[in-house]
């Protein structure tokens, strides 16, 4: 079949999406659909047997619907509708979620189902889960569904909320008062809050008076202080005591004045000299540790086989991250291993240079030069 994709990014699950397809002999174009007017001018000229959107913020005029067969790749259960339907699932902590493909209609996520495919969900942020479960879930329901098409034969079943296994609703947009922290709580709910907004759009809150978004939420079992109080920091994380516990943050995105756009960046960076009364809590890559706890970089050892782990945020590899996986490489070297194997992170292997800390540096051609600099000593 000829095949047209609209989505707002050809992202991981559009890419992977597009492989399988290809592999099974299918045409495949991918249509970045930022306009009314740029979807009709695809299907006008490319004519297509099928129309998928793996991941479209827009809505599919209905001149194109009312002729073409339009599937929606929604990230939810049967029944659920919404934009924020994996932060709702993470944030009311679901043991299973899902993937419905279903066809486009004058009623948003209200088409008729074509497949669905369920997981057990894990603590996780919403795009690591993205990745990983709703990607392969996703997979199987398009393929089930291309399938289906072929066949000619196959009637769409209709939203029934009568049905037993149509569980889901209709849920709002995720606002940032619901996911507002109060650090008291326990460290769990607090993990939810931010991880069901990352990587987007984060989960506002003040830090040491600074208010910024936070990401890259981390469990910590040993550390412990008062309720908000930052009381560590380690390879660019600041570690937060919460109700019954404390929790690691890497990243932070500072809120801009006016609305001014900002980016993330490794949290002592953004607090910079508001850190100067925290201790570091360093912890060595072959370090055994008692408990769960944050660490961007660590070794295993198995028969003769030593494996370094590297799990930057998003796969950017700034200067600094280069410089200490050099080190650990170099100390791991020395050991009477045969074989080292460089694991990357279950996300990213890497993603290359870190744009954003070289976008913020004084200098950012220099930075540039020696984040390039650094990977290739390693």
């Amino acid at each position: 079949m000829k095949i047209v994709f609209f989505t707002t990014a050809h992202n991981s699950l559009s890419q992977r999406a597009f492989v399988e397809l290809v592999d099974r002999g299918h045409t495949v174009i991918v249509v970045i659909a930022s306009s009314e007017a740029v979807m009709l001018e695809a299907v006008e000229r490319e004519q297509p047997d099928l129309i998928v959107a793996p991941m479209l913020k827009k809505v599919i005029p209905a001149s194109i619907w009312q002729q073409h067969t339009c599937l929606i790749v929604h990230p939810g259960i049967k029944g659920d509708r919404g934009p924020s339907s994996l932060d709702w699932a993470i944030l009311h902590a679901h043991e299973e979620w899902g993937v419905t493909l279903l066809q486009a209609d004058a009623e948003m996520d209200a088409g008729a189902i074509w497949a669905s495919r369920t997981f057990a969900m894990r603590g996780a942020s919403k795009s690591h889960l993205y990745r990983h479960e709703v990607t392969e879930a996703a997979i199987e329901a398009l393929l089930e569904t291309i399938a289906k098409c072929e066949s000619t034969t196959f009637v769409p079943e209709p939203l029934d909320y009568s049905r037993e296994d149509v569980r889901g609703c209709l849920q709002a947009s995720m606002k940032q008062a619901d996911r507002a922290i109060d650090w008291a709580e326990p460290s769990a709910s607090i993990l939810r809050k931010i991880r069901c907004a990352d990587s987007y759009p984060g989960i506002l809150d003040t830090v040491l008076g600074m208010p910024c978004y936070l990401y890259g939420a981390h469990e910590e079992d040993v550390l412990r202080g008062r309720p908000g109080e930052i009381i560590a920091k380690r390879d660019g994380a600041i570690c937060r005591a919460t109700g019954d516990g404390a929790i690691w943050i890497t990243h932070l995105k500072q809120k801009g004045p006016d609305g001014q756009p900002s980016f993330k960046l490794p949290a002592t960076q953004v607090l910079g000299n508001r850190l100067a009364h925290v201790p570091d809590g360093p912890l060595a890559v072959d370090q055994a540790y008692d408990g769960r706890t944050y660490r961007d970089i660590w070794y295993e050892e198995r028969q003769a086989v030593g494996y370094l782990h590297f799990d930057f945020y998003n796969g950017a590899m700034s200067t600094d991250h280069c410089q200490r996986l050099r080190e650990a490489f170099l100390l791991i070297r020395r050991r009477p291993t045969k074989v080292i194997v460089l694991m990357g992170g279950p996300d990213f292997w890497s993603n290359g240079i870190h744009l954003n800390v070289i976008e913020a540096a004084n200098d950012s051609a220099q930075e540039s030069w020696r984040n390039i600099q650094a990977m290739n000593d390693l």
